[in-house]
């Protein structure tokens, strides 16, 4: 299985290839949380968000959508490197949260269903 497409927006930069490059590289290791077979796609948006020359400028934004349940993630830093590096994080917590309660979900319901066997045998 390899990553979905990304679908790159610029506002207020030029595009830059080389941080779509780093974008891919960086989001290559979700691919970890999608099943094949499975519809995703990925937009991403880089924008410098003010005039300054220094401090918290660059945004990085990157909605994922699987399924038809959205993944959202954001983070403002000094760099669009480490805005990316955010922003992956972001989406692993999440990836990590929805699998984990998927987990639980399928555990307790066969719990339940293995109760009721037993139940019925006595």
């Amino acid at each position: 299985m390899t990553f979905p497409t990304i679908i790159y927006k610029y506002n207020g930069i030029y595009s830059g290839e080389q941080l779509a490059t780093l974008t891919d590289q960086k989001l290559v290791t979700l691919e970890k949380f999608i099943n094949d077979g499975v519809m995703a796609t990925c937009e991403v948006e880089f924008e410098k968000v003010t005039a300054q020359q220094h401090g918290q400028i660059y945004r990085v934004e990157a909605n994922l959508t699987l399924d038809g349940t959205l993944y959202r993630a954001e983070a403002v830093e000094e760099s669009f490197e480490k805005a990316i590096d955010e922003v992956r994080n972001e989406l692993d917590k999440e990836l990590r949260r929805a699998k984990d309660k998927q987990t639980s979900l399928l555990k307790r319901t066969g719990r339940k269903i293995k109760e009721q066997l037993l139940g019925w045998r006595k």
